[in-house]
C-alpha cells in the first residue's frame, strides 16, 4: 500500500485520540517498517491492519467501525491530493462509477505497481448503484467509509447495504440507493 494510507491513518488517530496513542501504537507494534512512513513509500497492508487492530484494542471500538471512520477520513485526504478527480464528477454516483475505469487507470499511471481493489459497477436505476468489491486485502469496511465520504462530499444521502459475497470478505457487494 502507498504510504499516504499510513500517514493519513496516523494523522486521523492523532486528531481523534491524541499523539500519545499514536506513539504507543507505534512502540507496541512490531512493524517491519518501524512505523516510519513517507506518503510516497510502499508498505505491506498488514502493517495497517496491525495498527488498526491495536487501535481497536486500546479504544474498544470495533475494527469495522474504525475502518469505516478511516475511509471517511481518507476520502477527505484524497480530495486534497486528487481534487481533479472529484471536480470531474458532478455527483457521488458519477465519481464512484469512474473508480475502476478512470481513477484506478490514472493511479496506475503514477504508480504502476499499485495493488488496487477491483470494482464491477452497474447502475440499474438513476438512484441505485451497485459496486462489487474484489480484493485479497479484505478491506471492504475501509471502502464502505470511502463511499460514505464520497456521498458526504456531494451532500447526498443514500442507504448503503453491504453484503459479503464470500465469507472471508474478499468479495463484497455494496448496494447504494439514494434517498
Amino acid at each position: 500500500m502507498r504510504g499516504i494510507v499510513f500517514t493519513e491513518l496516523l494523522e486521523m488517530i492523532e486528531d481523534k485520540f491524541g499523539y500519545e496513542l499514536v506513539d504507543k501504537l507505534l512502540q507496541e507494534s512490531d512493524l517491519p517498517s518501524g512505523g516510519i512512513y513517507t506518503s510516497i513509500g510502499k508498505y505491506d497492508h498488514a502493517e495497517m491492519l496491525t495498527l488498526v487492530t491495536k487501535l481497536s484494542q486500546k479504544t474498544q471500538i470495533p475494527m469495522p467501525d474504525l475502518l469505516r471512520s478511516y475511509g471517511q477520513y481518507m476520502f477527505v485526504a484524497f480530495t486534497r491530493s486528487y481534487r481533479h478527480f472529484v471536480d470531474r464528477a458532478d455527483s457521488a454516483f458519477s465519481l464512484l462509477s469512474s473508480v475502476q475505469h478512470y481513477i484506478h487507470v490514472e493511479v496506475r499511471k503514477l504508480y504502476p505497481d499499485a495493488e488496487l481493489p477491483h470494482f464491477i459497477i452497474d447502475q440499474p436505476a438513476e438512484n441505485h448503484l451497485r459496486m462489487h468489491y474484489i480484493s485479497e486485502r479484505k478491506l471492504a469496511d475501509f471502502a464502505y467509509g470511502l463511499i460514505e465520504g464520497c456521498l458526504l462530499n456531494y451532500g447526498e444521502k443514500a442507504t448503503i447495504t453491504k453484503t459479503n459475497l464470500v465469507e472471508d470478505g474478499s468479495q463484497v457487494l455494496f448496494d447504494i440507493v439514494k434517498k
